[in-house]
């Protein structure tokens, strides 16, 4: 492994091991349900809101069947191409954030924690000078998801 390599590793799991060590521009909310339910209540709410879910991606069902360990980790990608097309059409790099998604894992003392990428850094990130109530808009509709996947 190289140097760098080594390096990318201790940073990765630096910000997915602690929430307190967030990445910049991650929102972070506990839930107080499992990974399964957390994410089961997300692609539902999900679908209440007309919103199309992309992708499931369960990170360690992955890693079990490469014969690895990882606490129970999945991600949900997410969006509509109303949204998401007119982002990409004024910066086509903007894809690489969408669609939207979020990350559910379970950490070394058993709590569950939501994430997702602000759409303030994600507009921020690639130069758009999206009008303050369409990022508005975008952050209320992931805070009502994340609310709805992690509350009791």
């Amino acid at each position: 492994m190289t140097r760098a390599m080594a390096i990318l590793l201790t940073i990765g799991a630096t910000v997915v091991g602690g929430a307190a060590l967030a990445a910049e521009g991650l929102v972070i909310r506990r839930s107080a349900h499992s990974v399964e339910k957390t994410i089961s209540r997300l692609e539902r709410a999900i679908g209440d809101r007309d919103l199309v879910v992309v992708a499931r991606v369960d990170h360690a069902g992955a890693a079990q069947k490469a014969g690895l360990t990882l606490r129970p980790t999945q991600l949900l990608m997410f969006g509509h191409p109303r949204s998401g097309t007119p982002l990409m059409g004024r910066a086509q790099s903007v894809g690489i954030d969408l669609p939207l998604k979020a990350l559910v894992w379970q950490d070394d003392q058993g709590q569950v924690w939501l994430a997702y990428n602000d759409p303030a850094w994600i507009a921020a990130r690639h130069g758009l000078k999206e009008p303050a109530q369409v990022l508005r808009a975008m952050a209320s509709t992931l805070e009502a998801l994340a609310d709805a996947a992690t509350k009791p």
